[in-house]
């Protein structure tokens, strides 16, 4: 019997998509500035979606005593050796100590010393008690009046005429409905994308990342569909993680004060350089000339720092203290082997995102981008996403306050066709018979091909321009592919989906790592035909989909001083 699913249609003054960290404070902003309708749509459960699920046990950018934002906006670009939106990470690091405060009004438990001052774990960082940090800012949420939140409902497109958001549509999980969401300004705040590349652990255990299994890089795909400008898809993220387990390395790193070394014990930190991608890149080398496995130094720390470190995992990553418990060692007894994860594209901890403006404005008229799904502001972590939300939040809800809006409409024969296209397109994906691939078949083949091909663990991250082609040419091959799937209900709808919006991504990314020649950033992206760095490249790559072709772009760096905004 075929299937067939009801449409339903919904309006809103201010769709969010994305119930994660930026989502949840941009819904917050909207209703402490205006009196704007909002609607939160989240594929899972605010509850506990988005990095924030598992908690964390640091705010990893703060203002401590003594540092002011603009060393913040230093630290950040040194990090990414100058590619960089100074004026996004100003503006963001200006708000940081403000959201952080807010936080522990709604009960975050930031940790005192005897003089009532947070402490600090080193110069950006206060330490926290977050274990409910996500639970605490859906608790706020959901006393809001007028936002409504729409749990186990995943967005799947923009509706866009004329370079302006109507609005987009949506699928239930659980039952076959298709929303139309109509809305007067769209948020952006689906996070980065995880499942590119072939992860660390095989299986059962592939789920076991740094970066959550679940952010495809819906957002990131919806835009670049809708002919969004997009920056910096080319500094992907790497991180340097505690083997097998993939949990952090900062916290005993900063924690403990502890080194990294290779196999002969020899501190080889220092040889390559400190910022995060040379972290990763001294480990892949020392592995690779011989020298690994590689650590980070606990061995002799005192008995205090062995049951702070196995309390700090439980916090945040109980695998690791498990692991410690299950070899009856404790850290101090044993050092903690480290090892690179699988390549991301996440827009907070690099540069890679939509491209927007100081009020967080994309290049589609009335649609906003927040947290890591923004570009140009990287090193933003849990408060930068905050902040985001707070200034895409507060600029959606002045403009609709304020009545400036465009003018662009669907007709009522657009719209039914429309409804009419994406009906069919669900209803096709639940009707197909004899499938020859899954759509798990059809990530894993991804995820081999970006692996092999486009610099991923098994090719020590590094790739050539022959190697990004041929991965081009099997990326196509794998979405045509994608246009002949089965699912048996609307949660295996959503998984299809998923495999789309990464496929989509790979082609941007593939586009940006051969865009950029040189090797300004070893691991995150290691260009084996052009292995030095240039000052010929100091300049954002972004790519924007025109007439179907995925066209590249360059744009001078916006340095001190200076402010991009859409009209400039």
């Amino acid at each position: 019997m075929k299937k067939e699913i009801q449409v339903k249609q919904l309006e809103t003054d201010i769709l969010i998509i994305g119930g994660g960290t930026a989502g949840c404070y941009a819904a917050l902003t909207v209703r402490e500035h205006s009196n704007a309708s909002a609607l939160i749509v989240e594929k899972a459960n605010i509850k506990r979606s988005g990095c924030l699920a598992a908690g964390v046990n640091a705010i990893n950018a703060y203002i401590v005593k003594g540092r002011t934002p603009e060393d913040y906006v230093d630290y950040a670009k040194k990090d990414a050796d100058d590619i960089v939106r100074e004026d996004l990470l100003l503006t963001m690091s200006e708000g940081l100590n403000r959201v952080t405060k807010k936080m522990e009004d709604l009960g975050l438990v930031i940790l005192k010393d005897e003089n009532g001052e947070y402490v600090a774990r080193g110069n950006r960082n206060i330490k926290i008690n977050g274990e409910n940090i996500k639970p605490l800012l859906a608790d706020a949420v959901k006393a809001l009046s007028n936002v409504k939140v729409m749990n186990q409902v995943n967005v799947t497109d923009y509706i866009v005429k004329n370079n302006q958001i109507l609005g987009a549509f949506a699928i239930s999980v659980e039952e076959e409905v298709l929303y139309e969401i109509r809305a007067k300004k769209v948020i952006c705040a689906t996070g980065g994308a995880a499942g590119l590349y072939r992860p660390n652990n095989p299986g059962f255990s592939r789920h076991k990342m740094w970066y959550p299994p679940f952010n495809t890089g819906a957002g990131y795909a919806m835009g670049i569909r809708a002919g969004a400008e997009m920056t910096t898809f080319e500094m992907r993220f790497i991180a340097l993680r505690c083997k097998d387990t993939i949990a952090p390395t900062g916290t005993i790193a900063q924690g403990v004060g502890a080194k990294q070394i290779n196999s002969r014990g020899e501190v080889y930190e220092n040889k390559y350089g400190l910022t995060t991608s040379e972290r990763v890149y001294g480990t892949v080398k020392e592995n690779h000339d011989g020298r690994g496995p590689c650590y980070l130094r606990t061995e002799g720390i005192t008995a205090l720092q062995d049951e702070e470190l196995k309390k700090a995992y439980l916090n945040m990553a109980p695998s690791q203290t498990l692991k410690w418990v299950e070899a009856s060692k404790n850290p101090s007894e044993q050092n903690v082997e480290i090892e690179g994860t699988e390549p991301y594209i996440v827009g907070g901890h690099t540069a890679s995102g939509y491209w927007v403006d100081t009020k967080r404005k994309t290049t589609i008229k009335g649609l906003f981008a927040a947290g890591d799904v923004a570009g140009g502001c990287p090193q933003k972590y849990v408060t930068g996403a905050l902040v985001e939300g707070e200034i895409a939040g507060k600029t959606a809800a002045e403009e609709i306050e304020n009545g400036k809006e465009d003018n662009s409409v669907l007709s009522k024969s657009e719209e039914n066709l429309l409804v009419k296209s994406k009906k069919e397109e669900v209803e096709a994906i639940l009707n197909f018979r004899n499938p020859i691939f899954s759509a798990e078949e059809l990530e894993e083949a991804m995820q081999k091909v970006m692996d092999a091909y486009a610099g991923g663990i098994g090719s020590n991250y590094q790739f050539n321009e022959k190697q990004l082609a041929a991965a081009d040419e099997k990326i196509d091959q794998i979405i045509e592919l994608s246009s002949n799937l089965y699912a048996e209900d609307m949660h295996e709808v959503m998984f299809v989906y998923e495999l789309k919006e990464r496929l989509t991504l790979c082609k941007s990314v593939l586009a940006h790592l051969r865009a950029r020649k040189e090797t300004r950033w070893h691991s995150f992206a290691e260009n084996l035909d052009y292995p030095e760095k240039s000052d010929e490249w100091l300049k954002y790559v972004n790519s924007k989909l025109v007439d179907g072709k995925l066209t590249i772009l360059f744009r001078d760096l916006v340095g001190r001083g200076e402010t991009y905004e859409h009209i400039n």
